[in-house]
């Protein structure tokens, strides 16, 4: 091997080295960049004439395991789920009341009523004391608050994932199109033969916080371009020419495309329909906002992650929660009045007659008309009656305790007698589309069917609690799996940062050595 042959062997090797450096220390880096999979140099060798003269550096090439990466995206979206629907399900088990049996003053739902039915107890002893016949008014109230509450919690929190899905539209947004523009530095530079590794670790990372808005996967075409789809496989365009547009029709990044939404705030009769998109593309014939694409609506198609979670949550959980509330409302309102005691109304006095001459009542027939004629919201409208705040004393007029008495029998009877046919409480056909159930027997005692209103729907919370830790589990150790495929281990990298040392040394002498025999050589010549 002659001096020139050496001096490029060893010259190679030391920009061979240099880019090994500059690699290792980007990995050392980004260590902690959530989403980063680290790097590593590719070297070839540079044979002239069938003889080695030293390497050349090829595109640096990504740790990484696509179908890991793929199962790490789809659990990111689970547990995105889970976390949005447990923290928004918080606040309606912060109101429902504690079952525990060390918790003192409980405040259920059960609990309340059952402070009625002991208040009306107590009366048919002392039907003549006004403390008594307070107690009862006072009881009655404290249950509606109650109910107010629970009603008023489900609508707030209703409206939160509105919001929050505007939000996440908006993310969503501004995350695809953000690896729209990478991607098309990538396709540019593979086109000249450039190192895109950079560039393609900034679109992962991307993907890694589109994984938790909403559940994607994602395919790399052989030009270095992304296509991005939902669970179900429909795709979400990150540039305009992915749907036939003109690039120029859109900046990039943005916000705004190319998943359109609005905001609203909601009501209770308001409700999403899949089929009825209206003129303008986005809001339903149900009130409730579509999320668009093209004009075209796609929201049963953006399942899982922050998005998929809050779309359940407007649109089936809350929904639900309501319809079980004005069902038990109207039961209760049905079964006292029933009773001949109508203690709870609807929000108009019992004395009250509207434009026609009649008493405005709750038709159960009617149930997916808004409150007082029909269910939807009924629970934010009851009220206790005013003539019996009025006057306390008709509870029990003239110390006769029949009334209360037959209350108590009937109204908080559980034979068949008192809780089917026309007292069973209505269970299907329920919310502003009759589409909400109760899911569970309508033909229960009023405080039974309480106890199972709360318990369903703590069963529901406590649902989405363990879920998210069994979905945590999982991606941590899905997490752990990916790290030791393409996460940065900064031991090995500092290991290896000493190997490159010995190596440049080495590269070095032999340049210094042929530089020294180059010297000698021309002394010798001259």
């Amino acid at each position: 091997m002659d001096l020139i042959s050496s001096l490029s062997i060893a010259t190679s090797g030391l920009n061979a080295i240099s880019s090994e450096y500059a690699i290792t220390s980007n990995n050392v880096a980004n260590s902690s960049t959530s989403g980063y999979v680290s790097e590593t140099a590719t070297l070839y060798s540079s044979v002239v004439s069938g003889q080695g003269n030293g390497v050349r550096v090829g595109n640096t090439q990504l740790n990484i395991n696509t179908a890991l990466q793929s199962s790490l995206y789809t659990q990111n979206a689970k547990v995105a789920a889970y976390t949005a629907t447990s923290n928004s399900l918080a606040a309606v088990s912060s109101v429902q009341g504690s079952t525990s049996a060390d918790s003192g003053s409980t405040a259920t739902l059960a609990d309340e009523l059952g402070n009625v039915q002991t208040a009306l107890t107590s009366l048919t002893s002392t039907p003549q004391s006004s403390a008594a016949q307070s107690t009862v008014i006072s009881d009655a109230n404290s249950l509606v608050d109650t109910i107010h509450t629970l009603a008023s919690t489900y609508t707030q929190q209703r409206q939160a994932t509105q919001d929050n899905i505007s939000a996440s539209v908006s993310t969503i947004n501004t995350d695809l199109t953000q690896i729209g523009e990478i991607s098309q530095q990538i396709v540019k530079l593979k086109i000249v033969g450039g190192d895109t590794s950079a560039l393609e670790n900034q679109r992962l990372g991307i993907m890694s916080s589109l994984s938790s808005e909403v559940s994607v996967s994602y395919t790399e075409k052989s030009n270095g371009d992304m296509i991005v789809t939902t669970d179900d496989g429909t795709q979400l365009p990150t540039r305009p020419d992915q749907t036939g547009l003109d690039d120029s029709s859109v900046t990039l990044p943005s916000s705004t495309w190319p998943l359109t939404t609005e905001d609203t705030t909601l009501t209770s009769s308001m409700y999403y329909s899949a089929t009825g998109v209206t003129a303008d593309g986005i809001t339903t014939s149900g009130g409730v906002p579509a999320i668009t694409l093209n004009g075209k609506d796609i929201t049963s198609h953006l399942t899982g992650g922050t998005l998929g979670a809050n779309i359940t949550l407007r649109d089936q959980t809350y929904p639900q929660m309501q319809a079980q509330l004005d069902s038990f409302s109207y039961t209760l309102m049905n079964r006292f009045s029933s009773a001949g005691m109508a203690l709870f109304t609807n929000g108009t006095a019992a004395s009250t007659t509207n434009a026609s001459g009649t008493v405005t009542t709750t038709d159960p027939t009617q149930a997916t008309k808004d409150a007082p004629t029909g269910l939807v919201g009924l629970s934010s409208q009851l009220s206790v009656s005013t003539t019996y705040t009025d006057d306390p004393s008709s509870l029990a007029t003239d110390g006769d305790t029949t009334l209360a008495t037959t209350v108590l029998s009937d109204a908080f009877g559980t034979s068949s007698t008192y809780v089917s046919g026309s007292l069973a409480a209505p269970t299907s056909g329920l919310g502003p589309d009759g589409s909400q159930s109760t899911g569970y027997t309508g033909s229960q005692g009023l405080v039974a069917l309480a106890t199972t209103l709360t318990s369903n729907q703590g069963a529901t919370i406590s649902d989405a609690s363990s879920n998210l830790t069994s979905a945590t589990y999982v991606q941590t150790t899905l997490s752990a799996q990916v790290a030791n495929v393409s996460g940065v281990n900064v031991n090995n990298e500092m290991a290896k940062v000493v190997t490159l040392q010995n190596s440049f040394t080495a590269n070095a002498k032999i340049i210094s050595t042929v530089q020294t025999m180059f010297e000698a050589l021309m002394s010798a010549i001259s």
